[in-house]
């Protein structure tokens, strides 16, 4: 029979049934915090620490001190009335000075339980106010207490909520619960990571690692725990990456695309605009190669704005075309859906390809026309929006399924893409958003990665400029000088309606400012926003890309989807509203042409230091990938890719901004792993194997494609 000792050994052990926690506790922990087990338990870390082992003398305080701890005795203690209330306040001294302990709750309890003869231990945040310092609700207890209490530890300090500190619950009561658990069960904590690999990479084991990150006797063991940490926790994840994409390879069968035929060689004879580039070639190269396997395809295709990613999947469409298959082409937007309709007709124009749209506005006759050519065949490429996703639409033979943008859609919509097929299609994923390396590695762990890192010859870089409102006059002045060379403008706000909350120009205000100083019929303007009918943004597209219009003031809808080689000015108004990879993919609408293009990015005199930050890189770089990266250190992880993608950075330890290194080591170590022992089948990768079987079974299905 098991002792109830035992019963708290396994790391699945509910919280309810950890000492000092108990059923109440356990519902609350698990509420406020997402806490339900003992490893949860363990792995709630500390994000700072106290050190209490040492003293400051109040002579010694200087308004830069954040937190201080003092020992002495009370002096006196007197209540103040104020407005609301009252107020306690207590004369501390330690011999060298005075200080003022002051209390706004539990007044009268406190009062009661101060002695004038006991000295105190006293911790608290410190307050500076006309020259004079104060703490507001210290920890306090005895010093007799203190001794007893104390060990030789920096004190660890967790988050915590409202609702955990009114019951009770306090930083206190958490860290108590924890240092029993570990002094209980220490002993009994399996190690996952083998003997060799702590060797090569001088990583502390894991019991002393989850002691030293909660409780560490000093920094260096907290560094060395936390080393410990960061590196399980990427490890772990590139295993499951690595291995789901081994598993895909091998089990997911794909069709073999063996046939270059007519299609291919008319268009790269006679139908290519230009000639690729090397990095273009080399990615076609990559595509080939997975495409002929026998294996589905599973690649993210990453090029800057302008880099032509779509003659690269217009290319993978033409070789599923002579090899027998359909291909689609999905957009998140109808504007975006409309532009690679165009411009992939006209490229094809004179071939014999069938090449058809599907939107959300899409008419009746026009669908019942497109589901009777998809399911005879007749139809080769469709493009379209989220309607391609519907049930109804049936191909014969899908071959290849291209995604553009594909953070903008579901997990749960692209997999219905897979089932209109007995075998999954080939997956070409695209992003203009430049993905910094370590999180490619961490959310696109799973997918065969290929960059165009090369724009098309001929092209110049974007020239970016800073101005402030107050140069208003002399921007207007290069607009109209532009605008006399018979270039085009676009002028882009943040904001559709008036918002009495920011002090931010509104689309409207703005207009009507642009109709004063650009009159017509000199100047012909043009305004695209989101609020807009289908049928007019169209129709207002269609003016600006026809040069019937100069000026196009628009907000973020024209972020992607605008080719208007014609245009060569760029004006971002109140730039301090948009993250990084949006000014970056709105600079990316100009400069499509020959001509030198400019990107002009105004903003008030108040920015915060990040906006700073923003503006000075676009004015540095036109560097996709190096701005992504400052994107990543600003934003972090979770709000660059949007949480619904990425499950697996919900991280406990580790931070791929700050932990850049020790990912590329972790992935390193995960193939040198797998390609010697993929099943973990050597005594010593045993630990690792349930360490990786605990892993799965807490992920979600984030990464999921095919």
């Amino acid at each position: 029979m098991q002792s109830s000792e035992e019963k708290t050994l396994d790391m699945s052990t509910p919280l309810s049934y950890i000492k000092g926690v108990g059923q109440a506790r356990a519902s609350l922990l698990q509420s406020e915090l997402g806490l339900y087990t003992a490893h949860d338990l363990l792995h709630y870390f500390p994000f700072r620490y106290i050190d209490k082992t040492s003293f400051v003398s109040i002579k010694d305080l200087n308004p830069a001190e954040t937190e201080v701890q003092l020992k002495g005795k009370i002096l006196s203690v007197k209540t103040v009335t104020q407005k609301r209330g009252s107020r306690l306040v207590a004369s501390f001294t330690d011999g060298t000075g005075r200080i003022d302990l002051v209390w706004f709750r539990a007044a009268k309890w406190i009062k009661d339980s101060l002695s004038p003869s006991v000295t105190y231990v006293v911790y608290g945040k410190v307050n500076h106010f006309n020259g004079t310092f104060s703490l507001v609700h210290p920890d306090m207890e005895p010093l007799n207490e203190y001794e007893k209490n104390q060990m030789q530890t920096l004190q660890p300090v967790y988050h915590s909520t409202d609702a955990l500190t009114r019951k009770g619950i306090t930083n206190k009561i958490f860290s108590k619960i924890v240092r029993q658990f570990l002094v209980d069960n220490h002993k009994f904590f399996k190690e996952n990571l083998s003997e060799e690999l702590m060797k090569s990479l001088d990583l502390v084991g894991k019991t002393q690692a989850l002691v030293s990150i909660h409780f560490p006797k000093t920094p260096e063991h907290h560094n060395k725990a936390q080393k410990r940490l960061v590196f399980e926790e990427l490890f772990f994840i590139q295993l499951e990456l690595i291995r789901k994409k081994i598993i895909k390879k091998y089990k997911s069968k794909g069709f073999v695309f063996d046939n270059i035929g007519n299609h291919f060689n008319d268009f790269y004879k006679n139908g290519l605009p230009f000639e690729l580039t090397g990095a273009q070639k080399k990615v076609l190269k990559e595509i080939r190669t997975d495409t002929r396997s026998g294996s589905q395809m599973n690649r993210l295709l990453q090029g800057d704005v302008g880099s032509g990613k779509t003659i690269v999947a217009l290319i993978t469409m033409l070789i599923a075309i002579d090899s027998g298959f359909q291909a689609t082409l999905i957009a998140p937007t109808e504007i975006l859906a409309n532009q690679h309709y165009n411009s992939i007709k006209e490229l094809v124009d004179g071939m014999d390809i069938n090449v058809n749209i599907l939107t959300g506005s899409s008419r009746i006759k026009q669908r019942r026309v497109i589901h009777a050519e998809l399911e005879s065949g007749e139809l080769n490429i469709l493009i379209g929006t989220h309607a391609i996703f519907e049930d109804k639409v049936k191909f014969q033979n899908l071959g290849i399924s291209i995604i553009d943008e594909q953070h903008r859609f579901g997990v749960a919509q692209r997999s219905k893409m897979w089932k209109k097929n007995t075998l999954a299609p080939h997956v070409l994923v695209m992003t203009a958003t430049p993905i910094p390396r370590t999180l490619a590695m961490s959310v696109y762990g799973d997918l065969e990665v290929s960059v165009i890192d090369e724009l098309p010859p001929g092209r110049k870089e974007i020239k970016t400029l800073h101005r402030y409102d107050s140069n208003r006059l002399a921007v207007w002045g290069f607009l109209k000088k532009e605008i006399e060379k018979g270039r085009q403008v676009y002028i882009v706000y943040p904001l559709i309606e008036e918002s009495s909350k920011m002090d931010y120009k509104d689309l409207m205000d703005g207009y009507e400012s642009i109709c004063r100083d650009f009159p017509q019929p000199k100047y012909q303007i043009s305004m695209v926003h989101g609020k807009m009918k289908a049928a007019d943004k169209d129709l207002e597209m269609g003016r600006f890309q026809r040069g019937e219009t100069q000026i196009m003031v628009a907000t973020t809808v024209i972020e992607v989807g605008v080719n208007v080689p014609n245009a060569s000015v760029m004006v971002i108004e109140s730039t301090e509203r948009f993250g990084l990879s949006q000014l970056h993919q709105l600079r990316g609408r100009v400069g499509r042409g020959a001509e030198q293009s400019y990107c002009v990015l105004m903003s008030s005199f108040k920015l915060s230091e990040q906006g700073k930050t923003r503006i000075n890189t676009m004015v540095e770089t036109n560097d996709g990938f190096k701005i992504s990266e400052v994107d990543l250190k600003l934003r972090g992880p979770g709000n660059l890719m949007g949480t619904q993608q990425s499950g697996v950075l919900d991280m406990k330890i580790a931070d791929i901004v700050r932990d850049a290194n020790v990912l590329i080591t972790a992935r390193q170590e995960a193939i040198k792993l797998l390609d010697d022992d993929p099943n973990f089948e050597k005594e010593q990768n045993k630990g690792m194997r349930k360490g990786y079987i605990e892993m799965t079974k807490k992920s979600s299905e984030w990464s999921e494609i095919s």
